[in-house]
């Protein structure tokens, strides 16, 4: 049987070398860097002793995939950490709301939104399980359960604005939601942004928002250990620049986005399958920040020291104004800023008493605009003195990122546009297959899409098998 390959070792391209190699098929993962993970890697980007998280930090779809669920990752050293609230979000009185990992307990601290809140989310916190093979799975499909699939659909589908408006009475819990939401990427004013603020606060009541104990190199490294035993091989530095120098041809998986795809592959794929994939949209970018420091930050609202991801920007209308500007190509000059202290949590990642944060605000694709210091005021605006912490700081801008990770198209961390435009069709409508019938895309710009999960490479590697009548 002709070796099967595999391009990049991120997530999703591990997921589909274990996906094929379960299926006894020989598989070799070909990663360009000298560390496997993409972006799951972990390293000292600012100071010695000092693990910093390159891309993902928080993992709620990690601890909730279904595909990571039925891997022996805890046996190969991967250990969850859960911060005792999964967000705080922080307001200008010096107080903050939590999201608490208990439902029950979540209704209590939302006060009058609480059980407002729990009838929003209690659908697909009750019935995860189920709900969640179709929310990360192929995106066209018939579902199995679909009343359960209809009630989420048609509250995902208004802007997360006016949702949080309808639905919430405090400015608290709009606020809350509005940070929830905006990790689409989207305009709050866009329809579906409220289907990314309803997972990811479901989630939290699922599977919490831990971290991995070490930082996400340990689920990188789960993942090729559970990969070694099943007889595969991941060969780091190794960087393929075309397909055509693999040194046999066979199925070839590729974790990449359309751009690298199309560069990589060349003459093998159609010219019209070709046309399709340049006409895919990259979605904006990240501006991110790693910072070493000599103490917890000093947060105003002691709450904050309860999460290990605080979202700042203040409340809805401060956190729509900046996504809107994200969306109209703008620089906002109070971003939302999404945040992780994880060393409050995990002792590994910081010398004896000094921590690590981790911080990005949302910019245009491919921005060149320094965007630390309103990022840094953002922190200050809800820690006074923070700047007195730092002892050193790693900026990454949207460039920097992609010479870290190929796959981070001017700064998106996110494989491409998350509007409707793009969510069936991603990044062709035939999502993981192509033009050449050995060829697959498994990247995170296939459904369903961004978050350190794997599905996106087992589902493409079992359309690979399905091709080939092996699954």
């Amino acid at each position: 049987m002709p070796r099967t390959y595999v391009i990049g070792a991120g997530p999703n391209g591990l997921a589909a070398a274990i996906t094929l190699a379960r299926h006894g098929l020989p598989v070799e993962v070909l990663e360009a860097e000298p560390q496997a993970g993409g972006a799951a890697r972990t390293l000292e980007l600012t100071l010695p002793g000092f693990l910093h998280d390159f891309g993902s930090a928080v993992h709620p779809l990690a601890a909730a995939s279904p595909f990571f669920a039925s891997l022996p990752l805890q046996d190969r050293g991967l250990e969850w950490i859960h911060s005792p609230a999964a967000l705080a979000h922080p307001f200008d009185d010096g107080t903050a709301v939590c999201l608490e990992r208990s439902l029950a307990d979540a209704q209590l601290v939302l006060g009058q939104d609480g059980r407002r809140w729990a009838m929003l989310v209690e659908p697909l916190v009750e019935n995860w399980h189920a709900i969640a093979p179709l929310l990360l799975g192929p995106a066209i499909y018939w579902p199995r359960r679909p009343w359960l699939m209809s009630r989420f659909g048609l509250a995902s589908l208004p802007p997360a604005r006016l949702l949080a408006k309808t639905i919430f009475h405090s400015p608290r819990t709009q606020a809350l939601f509005a940070g929830l939401a905006a990790h689409s990427f989207l305009s709050l004013d866009s329809c579906l942004s409220s289907g990314f603020g309803i997972v990811l606060g479901a989630v939290a009541h699922v599977a919490g928002w831990p971290i991995a104990r070490g930082g996400s190199q340990s689920i990188t490294n789960a993942l090729c250990a559970h990969l070694s035993d099943l007889g595969a091989v991941v060969h780091t530095s190794h960087r393929i620049n075309s397909l055509a120098d693999l040194p046999e041809r066979g199925l070839t998986m590729c974790n990449l986005t359309p751009q690298q795809l199309v560069t990589a592959a060349g003459e093998l794929l159609s010219a019209s399958y070709k046309r399709r994939l340049t006409s895919f949209r990259y979605g904006p970018a990240a501006f991110k920040v790693d910072y070493a420091l000599s103490c917890p930050i000093p947060w105003r609202a002691s709450e904050c020291l309860r999460a290990a991801t605080v979202h700042l920007g203040g409340s809805l209308d401060d956190i729509v104004a900046s996504e809107a500007d994200m969306s109209h190509g703008r620089h906002s000059s109070r971003p939302f800023v999404l945040l992780a202290q994880p060393s409050l949590f995990d002792v590994t990642r910081a010398p004896a008493g000094k921590h690590t944060a981790w911080a990005y605000c949302h910019v245009p694709n491919g921005s060149t605009v320094d965007m630390l210091e309103p990022l840094e005021n953002q922190i200050e605006r809800f820690a006074p003195g923070f700047r007195q912490a730092v002892i050193a700081r790693r900026v990454l801008t949207p460039s920097a990122l992609q010479q870290m990770d190929a796959n981070l198209v001017g700064g998106d961390i996110s494989g491409g546009a998350h509007d409707w435009r793009q969510l069936l069709f991603r990044p062709t409508w035939r999502n993981y297959s192509t033009s050449a019938p050995d060829i697959y895309i498994c990247s995170s710009s296939t459904p369903p899409g961004a978050g350190v999960h794997g599905m996106c490479g087992h589902h493409a590697a079992n359309a690979a098998l399905r091709r080939m009548n092996l699954a």
